[in-house]
């Protein structure tokens, strides 16, 4: 290691535990984006950033908004800019402010809100999945500090655990604030503790809202049960048809990608997912092709009644939402109907099918022979001090194709902060924290050499 990349480790290295108390602080704004939750916590969550940013020197430092299709607005995202000196490229940084919810917190071992070190993970909501992906940013920024020699243009979303509803309309609105060559996204994961990665490809999303009826009137199952095909029993059957006996996808005109290079220990991820023993794997090929290069149907929500109060009634209709993650390669659109068309030739019983609200989102893959790329995999392993890897994602981060539409000349670097084992979405949400300081220090380097030096 050279010794200006030796003094940018040096610098991480001292800054790390303000680093750590200022991510602890952000994880205590619960700034959740969806409806149902208040919304001034995310714009308290705006407000904090924005005081980060300015305190590692970035004095235009907006909180702006842009509205979704629909017309209402968005949340809102902080944008700042340091201009790039002459003949320098210009680096956009984005993460997120906002958080999942947090689900059932009898689950957690910590409070969601509260961020609690225990040996080397920091547990709270937001603590990796993206609020890392901020600090991660700025305290690269801090670290290089005057010999910075690139722009850097802020980019902090604060609706993207809600489906980003206004952002492209975001980046048409802001186009000139946000133009760069190449764009950093930190809201990945790396392959394993102690290994870094690139993010190589994601796969796309279709989802789907729909409606099973059997009756106009719910029914006593004592006085009806028997001939009438009741809704629940007709969705199951009609659900179950998505996969054939092996668990692969049964939906015609879905794509499959290239088999990636890389593959997992099977123990390691079975431990890694919390999956029971005996419990099997489903599907065939290899355990990353399956999560990489091939669909994934799961089923996502159901509207049934509760246990606790469920009475003796066949209920007229029920409501499904079925999420499939597309292959890279794939089209959404096209996906969609291919979902719908299998759905209506399988329907049991004759029942009445009807569809709903649909979601979708491109899939991408990287040109991994972009200057941009190789640089930032020198970055990452001289970082980590260790080889540096590309790995495929197999959830989707549909952004990534409207940045590519509005920037289309933009080398796009699909970064993160976590692991395997950080359990994004999920109770007991955590952050790897030598891993978060080895993170740091390669955005350090990455920026550096960008801009041309070490």
């Amino acid at each position: 290691m050279t010794d200006f990349a030796q003094s940018l480790r040096d610098s991480v290295a001292a800054n790390f535990e303000s680093t750590v108390d200022d991510l602890s602080a952000l994880v205590a704004i619960p700034g959740i984006a969806w409806d149902a939750f208040d919304a001034a916590e995310v714009e308290r969550s705006a407000n904090a950033v924005a005081e980060l940013v300015r305190d590692v020197g970035f004095a235009d430092v907006e909180i702006l908004r842009a509205t979704t299709p629909e017309g209402t607005p968005g949340a809102p995202a902080i944008v700042a800019s340091r201009p790039a000196p002459a003949g320098q490229p210009t680096v956009l940084l984005y993460a997120h402010h906002d958080v999942q919810p947090p689900g059932d917190r009898k689950l957690w071992l910590t409070e969601p809100f509260t961020a609690e070190r225990r040996e080397t993970r920091l547990f709270g909501r937001g603590a990796a999945d993206d609020k890392a992906g901020i600090m991660a940013h700025l305290a690269a920024i801090r670290a290089l500090g005057d010999s910075l020699n690139v722009g850097v243009t802020l980019f902090f979303e604060g609706e993207e655990e809600a489906g980003s509803p206004s952002f492209r309309n975001f980046l048409e609105t802001y186009r000139a604030k946000l133009d760069a060559d190449v764009i950093v996204v930190a809201d990945s994961s790396n392959w394993a503790i102690g290994v870094p990665a690139l993010t190589s490809s994601l796969r796309g999303l279709a989802s789907l809202d729909i409606e099973l009826a059997t009756l106009d009137h719910a029914v006593h199952s004592g006085m009806y049960g028997g001939p009438i095909p009741d809704a629940a029993t007709a969705m199951f059957r009609l659900l179950a048809t998505l996969h054939d006996e092996a668990g692969n996808v049964a939906i015609d005109g879905l794509a499959t990608a290239p088999r990636p290079e890389l593959d997992y220990d099977e123990a390691t991820f079975r431990k890694d997912s919390g999956l029971l023993d005996g419990v099997e794997l489903i599907g065939t090929g290899s355990i990353s092709e399956r999560l990489w290069a091939k669909p994934a149907v799961a089923v996502i929500g159901l509207d049934l009644p509760d246990v606790a109060v469920a009475s003796n009634t066949i209920r007229e209709s029920v409501k499904a939402k079925i999420s499939v993650r597309l292959a890279p390669g794939d089209d959404p659109e096209s996906a969609l109907e291919a979902l719908k068309k299998h759905l209506i030739e399988n329907v049991p019983f004759g029942a009445r099918l009807e569809f709903g609200a649909e979601e979708a989102g491109k899939p991408w893959s990287a040109n991994l022979d972009s200057p941009a790329v190789q640089i930032a995999h020198t970055a990452l392993s001289d970082a980590f001090g260790t080889e540096s890897v590309n790995i495929g994602l197999g959830g989707s981060i549909p952004f990534i194709a409207d940045l590519l539409e509005v920037f289309p000349a933009a080398e796009i670097l699909v970064t993160g902060v976590e692991d395997p084992d950080s359990r994004a979405h999920s109770a007991n949400e955590s952050l790897h924290l030598p891993d978060f300081q080895n993170a740091i220090v390669a955005e350090a380097l990455l920026l550096a050499r960008l801009g041309g030096q070490d």
